[in-house]
């Protein structure tokens, strides 16, 4: 299955949300790729097992199993998260990337892919609509985490 979506971020014509700049939205994205646990449901712990200059691999211990993924980055552009298939695990990636098509009109565009068949179902429910339907509220949510560490950065 492949998915994609866009998430706005700053709403322009909207006073009332305060606007993110590309550097807060990108140190909301690192915090996800160091600190996971607040942006992922049900993850214990999060080692990181080796860092590079543009990359990290990471051991998350869900309790029931443990996955490791690669996350590679582009700083202030874009950020890539790859788990290998595994006995546990059918494998995929969601890469992240900040766009900006007018000055201060920031969105997130979420891509998603993973090897569950586009028509998949399980007992007449269509499983790939749920899956993407389970996405697009994480996506939502994470850039609502986003936005409360940016809030939480400039009262500091």
């Amino acid at each position: 299955m492949q998915f994609e979506h866009l998430v706005e971020i700053n709403d322009l014509p909207n006073p009332a949300i305060a606007d993110l700049t590309r550097e807060e939205i990108w140190f909301g994205l690192l915090y996800r790729a160091e600190d996971p646990a607040v942006f992922l449901p049900g993850l214990e712990t999060c080692e990181i097992v080796s860092r590079g200059e543009r990359e990290l691999v990471r051991d998350l211990d869900f309790g029931a199993r443990v996955l490791r993924d690669r996350v590679t980055f582009e700083p202030l552009e874009w950020m890539c998260f790859e788990v290998a298939p595994g006995v546990d695990h059918a494998g995929g990636s969601l890469t992240i990337s900040i766009e900006e098509p007018s000055p201060g009109a920031l969105f997130l565009r979420f891509r998603y892919r993973t090897t569950l068949a586009e028509g998949a179902a399980s007992d007449g429910v269509a499983v790939a609509a749920y899956v993407r339907s389970a996405y697009q509220d994480s996506d939502i949510e994470t850039v609502r985490l986003i936005r409360q560490i940016a809030e939480q950065a400039r009262m500091q």
